[in-house]
């Protein structure tokens, strides 16, 4: 993919990654459901393109197995910050690894809106993750009312400081969710989101490290969003609970 702007040898290491979020949906069942209609898909998915699936905790086992020898990686939605521990319902670092688990979100706006999820808090799990091999996803952005009042690079800048303290930016990835466009069908026009992923990068000390949009993002959107310089992947709500809707997004088309 072609980032205007960069040299080819910049672009080597920006990996194009889209990732589908099912939060609290889908059984085991209906999760092998779901991959017997995803999997033929990926035969058309060009191989610079990193496919992940972060599902619920109860469903990693089977898919872990059942996604063994694919190109499709395994997310997990939330990690805790201890490996070990009186921590009732959490999950560690460890016990993800040990099932298939690559790749894990963390600091999703709602965590940080309905489950207490502090910047300080999402720091100790960006570490943890780190510490066990797992690349972390890191979720950032604003409300509708911050927006409004036009703080959206403060608010971002912020949590970014505060998230990424002691964070290896060689294993990261960092995802930009407007959280106003979330599950809202309000997509943040592209340009918009181009530039302030633009802005994100430059406030890391990693220039190379892969910058998601995610926020509504669709079938009908995918091309757009992917067409701009500074986006190097999505990630995606609720059109990753549909086997056809999430193999287009994956199977994004440029314009030529």
């Amino acid at each position: 993919m072609w980032h205007c702007g960069l040299e080819l040898t910049d672009l080597a290491v920006r990996k194009i990654v889209i990732a589908g979020n099912w939060k609290m949906y889908k059984t085991q069942a209906e999760a092998q459901e779901f991959l017997r209609g995803f999997a033929p898909e990926l035969e058309k998915t060009p191989d610079d393109r990193e496919a992940i699936l972060c599902v619920p905790f109860t469903a990693l086992g089977i898919l872990s197995q059942s996604l063994h020898g694919s190109r499709v990686r395994l997310g997990a939605q939330n990690v805790h910050w201890e490996n070990e521990g009186a921590f009732t319902g959490e999950i560690s670092a460890p016990m993800l690894v040990e099932i298939g688990v690559s790749y894990v979100i963390v600091g999703h706006s709602e965590r940080r809106q309905y489950f207490g999820e502090t910047d300080a808090t999402v720091n100790l799990r960006l570490k943890a993750a780190q510490s066990a091999g797992l690349t972390p996803i890191l979720c950032v952005g604003e409300t509708k009312q911050q927006r409004d009042a036009k703080e959206t690079e403060s608010i971002i800048f912020a949590q970014l400081a505060q998230d990424l303290v002691d964070v290896d930016q060689k294993n990261l990835i960092v995802a930009y969710e407007p959280i106003w466009a979330i599950g809202t069908g309000d997509t943040c026009e592209a340009g918009e989101a181009n530039r302030v992923i633009g802005l994100i990068r430059s406030r890391l000390s990693n220039p190379d490290v892969s910058i998601q949009y995610g926020g509504s993002v669709k079938p009908e959107n995918i091309d757009e969003i992917m067409a701009q310089p500074e986006i190097d992947g999505a990630l995606v709500g609720g059109a990753s609970l549909q086997a056809a809707s999430f193999a287009r997004i994956l199977n994004y088309k440029l314009p030529n």
